[in-house]
């Protein structure tokens, strides 16, 4: 079950609604004013009334009034918005660090402890700083029952977002800066729980270690790929995606350019690590240059062999 509920789901969201709810009533007032005001001068000034128009002087009162009102309704607005963000750029010394992982296209949210989910688990009541980092393009996360968004810039520094999650619930996380192809897929869920439930989790390795213990290495290595997000960019029934495709991948002869040389090269486990590591070094005869980076840094040796399992199977 999704929390339906989501008033006063964090910190920011009071400040939020009240600039939208202030912004809304001044937006509705005029509309609702000046349609009344159009309505009458549509009778009073009709042809049928006035049939020959009338030049009428200006009025300098009239003027100053036009002039001070709306400006002073824009800088009441601005306030609300002001107050409303401002907190939203410094967050607290003590709060808990999440790394946001982002690419097309998916998000992976990595704790300080190395565990690495595509849920992003919370302990309530705890402020929480979300480290935003993009592969690739610009992403952008988004939590409406949080009233938070950032964009993940690439190469940008401090780049974050943080909140106090006051509510338990189950809310929902995706991209709100079109991003690609499948820009859809980037669509996660938000699990807040009371901090000792949060703790037992955090720290806990033992289940984790028994399903891997039970998991083969077939399925543990579509799981990674899974999280990832490999299957938005790589079709596994030979259709053809932003990459190509992974069925009948393995021990078959891939046609590549190689520093400027075409060549044919068996994909085998070297090719398909190197393919992983560094996926520019071998480009697939019809597919461009810096379509996917580089996974260095988000995954083992121990997982590509994992990976490399699961290819096996795809023929």
């Amino acid at each position: 079950m999704y929390n339906t509920e989501i008033t006063q789901a964090s910190n920011f969201v009071k400040g939020v609604d009240s600039a939208f709810m202030v912004i809304m009533g001044i937006s509705f007032v005029f509309l609702l004013g000046l349609t009344v005001v159009m309505i009458y001068f549509i009778y009073k000034y009709n042809r049928k009334r006035h049939p020959k128009a009338v030049q009428m002087e200006g009025s300098t009162r009239l003027e100053i009034i036009w002039t001070l009102v709306p400006l002073a309704l824009t800088m009441v607005m601005f306030y609300y918005g002001w107050a409303g963000w401002k907190p939203m750029g410094k967050a607290p010394k003590d709060a808990m660090e999440i790394t946001v992982v982002g690419r097309m296209w998916n998000f992976i949210f990595e704790y300080e402890n190395g565990r690495k989910t595509d849920t992003l688990y919370l302990p309530k009541d705890k402020a929480i700083k979300l480290n935003l980092k993009s592969m690739d393009v610009i992403h952008s996360v988004y939590i409406p029952a949080f009233r938070v968004k950032q964009d993940m810039v690439p190469g940008k520094k401090d780049n974050f977002m943080w909140f106090i999650p006051q509510r338990e619930g189950t809310y929902e996380l995706y991209c709100t800066e079109y991003c690609g192809l499948n820009h859809s897929y980037m669509f996660n869920y938000v699990k807040v729980v009371e901090d000792s439930v949060f703790n037992t989790w955090y720290t806990d390795t033992t289940m984790a270690v028994a399903s891997a213990e039970l998991e083969s290495p077939v399925a543990a290595g579509r799981r990674i790929m899974q999280n990832i997000g490999c299957f938005a960019c790589h079709s596994v029934d030979g259709g053809k995606l932003v990459g190509p495709t992974f069925k009948g991948l393995y021990g078959h002869t891939v046609n590549v350019t190689t520093n400027g040389q075409k060549r044919e090269v068996v994909a085998d486990d070297e090719y398909i690590r190197r393919a992983i590591y560094d996926p520019n070094a071998d480009l697939v005869d019809g597919f461009g240059r810096g379509l996917m980076l580089s996974y260095k840094d988000q995954l083992s040796d121990d997982d590509v062999t994992l990976i490399i399992e699961y290819l096996k199977t795809l023929q």
